[in-house]
């Protein structure tokens, strides 16, 4: 009992110290996710909490409940007009952005690490993926008015990106462990198992929850948690039965989001906070996990890869997927500059480590560096970026 009560009080504190230090850090601008890791790292074994926390088990589950509620709350927070501006460009972005950005990462690692093929291609397809939170919460604290074309692309595609990023993973990490059993056949089965799966049930399990919204005489109070477990169900059936959880739940939010029922407000108004939750949670856990005194040999190769993703694979891959639709020079570089990782590629790697993969703490090493990175260089960035490019930018 001691040790329960003990947990509980842990994470109230740090829960509470997040906030706090939260509420500083904006007056100098620093990204909060940034912070969340933080705190999470001094709380950690080498900082002065003396915590050690090196349970990828409950990582992967905590991380995962997390993002299912973070994803919904996207979806839910998608507007109809942002769909008509850029389900295109988005999609692309989900799908053939993150394919050359994996790929371009990959060569990379080859090159400049002689990691073997798939080795190389692991590492680009866990920092290929965007971070809805990350994008959505940097783009509201950067105070600037772009192209809404633009932000709603940048929403979108970080919406919509996760699935194409887990098929990777999960396929890539068969091939290092299984390799006799992953042909051309077996991987088509599972990107069409993955995607249309979890479209299927995404759009399914929304349309049934906004009619059982219109249908059911309930308090207030009850739709949230009628949404919660619906979400819940959804994105542990889905992964369950080898469909995309992350696609599934996103989606069910988007329908839920953009249409009318009496449950609208109080499940947007939950989830909001909810998501907030969901988000100190997953970065105070990520930044518990890691041990920043193994990250020494791990940073001069995690900048470089951070470099290459930066300034060569998101151009090439933003510009790529752009390209059909139009959009301007100064528009692509800024979708590119926005393109911030975050808890998604941590949460990847853990992926690797459960399964056994060889030096999948390493992976996990590098890529939480990366992530750092990403978000310290990019996030506090975006304002002077997006004035610099000249996109009729403003003060909010």
């Amino acid at each position: 009992m001691t040790g329960s009560h003990e947990l509980i009080l842990v994470s109230g504190v740090l829960c509470v110290l997040a906030i706090f230090a939260g509420l500083l850090s904006a007056r100098i601008g620093t990204p909060l996710l940034l912070v969340f890791i933080g705190v999470g790292m001094l709380a950690g074994e080498d900082g002065p909490g003396g915590i050690k926390f090196d349970d990828f088990r409950a990582a992967y589950l905590v991380g995962s409940l997390a993002l299912a509620v973070i994803l919904f709350q996207g979806g839910l927070h998608t507007e109809r007009a942002m769909i008509k501006r850029a389900l295109g460009p988005s999609i692309l972005l989900a799908t053939l952005g993150v394919a050359l950005t994996a790929g371009v990462v990959g060569i990379a690692g080859i090159v400049l690490f002689r990691l073997s093929w798939p080795e190389a291609l692991l590492l680009g397809a866990v920092v290929a993926p965007t971070d809805a939170a990350a994008v959505s919460v940097l783009l509201r604290a950067a105070k600037v008015k772009v192209p809404p074309r633009v932000v709603a692309a940048l929403e979108l595609e970080s919406g919509l990106n996760d699935p194409m990023s887990v098929f990777l993973t999960v396929a890539l990490v068969e091939l290092l462990l299984r390799p006799e059993t992953l042909g051309h056949g077996r991987a088509a089965l599972m990107f069409a198992e993955e995607m249309g799966g979890g479209i299927a049930m995404g759009l399914g399990a929304g349309y049934l929850l906004v009619w059982l919204f219109r249908r059911l005489t309930l308090e207030t109070s009850i739709f949230p948690v009628l949404a919660l477990g619906a979400a819940l169900a959804v994105f542990g059936g889905a992964q369950s039965i080898g469909a995309s959880g992350f696609l599934a739940v996103y989606l069910m939010g988007v329908v839920v989001g953009t249409h009318e029922h009496p449950a609208a407000q109080s499940v947007e108004r939950f989830f909001g906070t909810l998501g907030w939750l969901a988000q100190i949670t997953l970065f105070l856990m990520l930044g518990l996990l890691v041990t920043p005194h193994l990250l020494g040999p791990l940073l001069l190769p995690a900048l470089a890869i951070a470099g290459v993703l930066i300034f060569v694979a998101r151009p090439i891959a933003g510009a790529a997927s752009l390209l059909p639709f139009r959009y301007s020079l100064r528009e692509s570089a800024f979708v590119s500059w926005v393109g911030l990782r975050g808890a998604v590629p941590i949460y990847l790697t853990i992926i690797p480590v459960l399964e056994g993969v060889p030096h999948g703490v390493r992976l996990f090493g590098v890529v939480f560096v990366i992530v750092v990175v990403s978000v310290a260089l990019q996030g506090w960035t975006i304002g002077p970026v997006a004035r610099l490019l000249r996109l009729d930018v403003e003060k909010a």
